[in-house]
């Protein structure tokens, strides 16, 4: 039998925060632990936001903690063509479809929440096929979103996933219809996280409980393409006095805090 697979994957958008630090820190305990390999992944999709600095400061910083990964690291600025390949599936298969809607237009047409207080797009509350031919027409920037009713129609339901040694309910329909893709980004979080997990042979994904809500689209995701699903842990947060995460102001995470807080 093959040895478990555990990966910490962060976007250099910024310096590491103690979060982060735990999150690296249980994924490489957990796989030492277990016989397992640990793998580094850059998700670097945001071309804007991700810099080059701040990928280099998140090696140094692993390093100051004692953590060794792998080579060599998965980028996924460098597979850019691997998930269009998989829009394009999706696409051909009738389950994404173009919404140019802004954000300020969002928020004036969606009532509805997803689970982390955004909206809940639905087709029917976005433009009208009219006014979307003629975003399109314009040449305006769109996003690529799942079509959730029909998605769910191709899968069993209801969905699962495993969270450590216990089964939870997956409910993506509580997202409403997703941004799988853009017409400047080849893949939001969702796809490229799920597809390099495959990819990557990941069998154990322990990541922050911010992202709990997600791993229901995730499963969605892995059903509809075929792929296997892991196995889940979505540890606390560390978060300051007032209840928000901690700010990256260190460098250098202080390793007690983080052993404590594990």
């Amino acid at each position: 039998m093959s040895a478990p697979v555990f990966r910490f994957a962060p976007s250099p958008t910024g310096h590491l925060h103690l979060g982060h630090a735990l999150s690296a820190l249980l994924n490489f305990q957990e796989a030492e632990r277990v016989g397992g390999r640990f793998l580094l992944r850059i998700e670097d999709i945001d071309l804007t936001r991700c810099k080059p600095e701040f990928e280099e400061s998140i090696y140094e910083d692993l390093e100051w903690l004692g953590i060794n990964w792998e080579s060599p690291v998965r980028r996924q600025s460098d597979h850019f063509e691997e998930y269009a390949a998989e829009l394009s599936r999706l696409e051909a298969e009738h389950l994404l479809y173009a919404s140019y809607e802004t954000r300020a237009d969002l928020a004036r047409l969606i009532t509805g929440r997803d689970p982390e207080g955004g909206p809940r797009y639905s087709r029917d509350e976005g433009f009208s096929p009219e006014e979307a031919a003629e975003r399109e027409a314009a040449g305006e920037p769109y996003a690529l979103r799942l079509d959730m009713e029909q998605a769910l129609s191709r899968v069993e339901t209801p969905l699962f996933w495993t969270e450590v040694d216990k089964q939870v309910e997956a409910h993506p329909e509580r997202w409403g219809d997703v941004v799988l893709g853009r017409k400047q980004m080849p893949a939001s979080y969702h796809l490229a996280a799920v597809l390099d997990d495959a990819l990557q042979g990941v069998t154990h994904v322990v990541r922050g409980k911010d992202l709990f809500e997600s791993t229901a689209v995730h499963r969605l995701l892995q059903e509809l393409l075929g792929l296997p699903a892991p196995t889940y842990r979505h540890h606390h947060l560390l978060v300051d006095e007032s209840g928000k995460n901690y700010p990256s102001a260190t460098r250098r995470p202080h390793c007690a805090i983080c052993a404590k807080a594990a």
